[in-house]
Formats: C-alpha cells, sequence, structure tokens
C-alpha cells in the first residue's frame, strides 16, 4: 500500500489528464473540481497535485501512467469511487463528456479492473 500522499498525487494527476484530455482545461472544469474536492478531507492535497501538473503541462500521457501505476501498487481503496465522480463530472463540466475524456475514464476502468482480477487469480494461486 503506498502512502496517502502519493494517492493523494495520483488523484490529482489523473484529475489533470482527464481536464486537459481535450486540450484546454476550462474555467469551469476547475471550478467543478474545486466544488468537489471542497467535499473530501483530501481535497487540499488532490487540488495541489492537479495544479501541479497544470502549471508544469505535463504531457496527458505520461501523467495518466504515472498516476495508474500509484493506484495498482496501492491496490483497491475506498475513495477511488468517489476519484471515477469527480473524474466525471470534470469531464461533463465544459461543453459535456467529450470522447477523449471518456477513453481516459474508460481506460483506468479497464486497466485498474484488469491488474486487479489478475492480482486476485494469482493470489488464489498462492493461497
Amino acid at each position: 500500500m503506498v502512502s496517502q500522499t502519493r494517492l493523494n498525487d495520483a488523484f490529482g494527476e489523473l484529475i489533470y489528464a482527464v481536464a486537459i484530455a481535450d486540450g484546454i482545461i476550462q474555467e469551469k472544469e476547475k471550478e467543478t473540481l474545486k466544488e468537489f474536492l471542497e467535499k473530501h478531507p483530501w481535497g487540499k492535497e488532490v487540488q495541489w497535485s492537479f495544479d501541479y501538473e497544470l502549471k508544469k503541462g505535463n504531457a496527458l500521457m505520461d501523467t495518466f501512467e504515472k498516476a495508474l501505476d500509484t493506484l495498482k501498487e496501492n491496490g483497491p481503496h475506498k475513495d477511488y469511487n468517489h476519484l471515477v465522480e469527480i473524474l466525471e463530472a470534470v469531464a461533463g463540466a465544459s461543453d459535456g463528456f467529450q470522447r477523449k475524456e471518456g477513453q481516459i475514464i474508460s481506460t483506468l476502468h479497464k486497466s485498474l479492473r484488469a491488474h486487479f482480477l489478475e492480482y486476485m487469480d494469482l493470489h488464489k494461486l498462492l493461497v
């Protein structure tokens, strides 16, 4: 299990990846993100991570893959459902849900599902 700090960073990175997927982060996306993060105890740390990625202008896929690796390393977590809610809200905040934003979210779902199922199968073999 990774530290909560690394997990918070990964959440911010994934939100950044979804927000930038259509080429630009809209003000409405930032406002929506802020509204969602105010509701969570880890919101300030996730916001910091998102802002850092935005300031640096990091590449979408590099950011996404780094964050995905952190989630895989961490394993299942109760806050992943909240993360998906935020990702979907940010994606739909400005000009509706764009195809590229949806692809990032879909790839996240598929990758985590495949990884965790593989992990569970391997664990069954070792027990």
